[in-house]
């Protein structure tokens, strides 16, 4: 790798997705492409089954804002990669320019930041839905899920502007090509000609705000759930009280399981291959998951799909098949 002395600005760089398995292109294009679409149709379903619930209570609120998220997440990252693995003549790496580059990936830690957010906002809500239920409706409010869901967009917004102007300040020398299918973190500090830990401050500022912040807080929330769940005497209460948490429990395990693997690593570690291979998995598995864990684990989700697809129980199906 050259010296920082002789880096320059690159105008651009080069994507290399999957460029270097001709074969497996095709087979992959179809994979993602069929994923992609579950991705998109799942969450477009969860998002008009709330709007159709007449009364929304807040953790509908909370999760149609899960679900637009998720929608723009993989919008940011999923089409680029699929157009790349249908050109064939780009045997050494699909051009992106620096503008499009900084762009996308301001939009993706934008979006990862507002998610780690709303999955703390999340979990207040579960915390004064279990251990202050008289006083739920009087804390939790409509104009708090608006306050709440605003504040984690900006928040994202916020970090994401900060950490993309310090890392697309770095000197970039020696090669322009980006061993992943889009301007990842990781490779673009695989990339940087940087020998000080002083360049990866901003990172783990970043990590510092959107993973250890929201996390303290969601482990607080649970914290103080559990020790309500202990007190309860009812193991039906019990019960319920604690499936109620699990669909938000086995997202955000799933959410901070891999940012944290990801991101919170120094730059020897990292490995470019097996980054993007893991960054495939959590662009395009984990928010294929994300409509199945809610639609499956919540009853009030479940109902508004089965409004929207238009399923009636069979004694209304009955009940109409007798009307003269």
């Amino acid at each position: 790798m050259d010296s920082p002395s002789n880096a320059t600005m690159p105008c651009g760089f080069l994507l290399q997705g999957f460029s270097e398995f001709p074969h497996l292109r095709p087979a992959l294009f179809l994979l993602l492409l069929a994923v992609h679409l579950t991705t998109l149709s799942g969450n477009l379903l969860i998002l008009v089954a709330v709007a159709s619930v007449p009364s929304r209570p807040p953790m509908l609120l909370f999760l149609c804002q899960l679900s637009a998220i998720e929608l723009c997440y993989t919008l940011v990252v999923v089409p680029r990669s699929l157009a790349d693995l249908t050109v064939p003549g780009h045997a050494s790496g699909s051009p992106i320019s620096f503008l499009g580059c900084a762009l996308q990936m301001q939009m993706f830690v934008a979006l990862g930041g507002a998610e780690c957010f709303l999955l703390a906002a999340m979990a207040y809500d579960r915390y004064v839905a279990i251990c202050h239920p008289l006083r739920y409706a009087a804390l939790v409010t409509p104009g708090l899920c608006a306050r709440l869901a605003l504040a984690c967009c900006l928040g994202g917004l916020a970090v994401s502007v900060g950490l993309t102007v310090a890392v697309f300040h770095l000197p970039f020398c020696g090669s322009r090509l980006l061993v992943h299918f889009f301007c990842d973190i990781t490779a673009l500090l695989h990339l940087a000609c940087t020998r000080s830990y002083a360049d990866e401050l901003p990172l783990l500022g970043a990590c510092l705000v959107l993973l250890l912040l929201p996390l303290v807080l969601i482990l607080t929330s649970y914290g103080a759930i559990a020790a309500t769940l202990r007190r309860l005497r009812s193991p039906g209460g019990r019960r319920k009280a604690a499936s109620t948490c699990a669909s938000h429990l086995a997202v955000s395990f799933l959410h901070y399981g891999c940012a944290t693997f990801m991101y919170v690593r120094p730059k020897a570690s990292y490995s470019p291959r097996l980054d993007r291979t893991l960054a495939l998995v959590y662009t395009n598995v984990t928010p294929l998951l994300y409509p199945l864990i809610y639609s499956l684990r919540n009853r009030e989700v479940t109902a508004a799909i089965r409004r929207v697809l238009g399923r009636r129980r069979p004694g209304q199906a009955r009940g109409r098949l007798c009307e003269p």
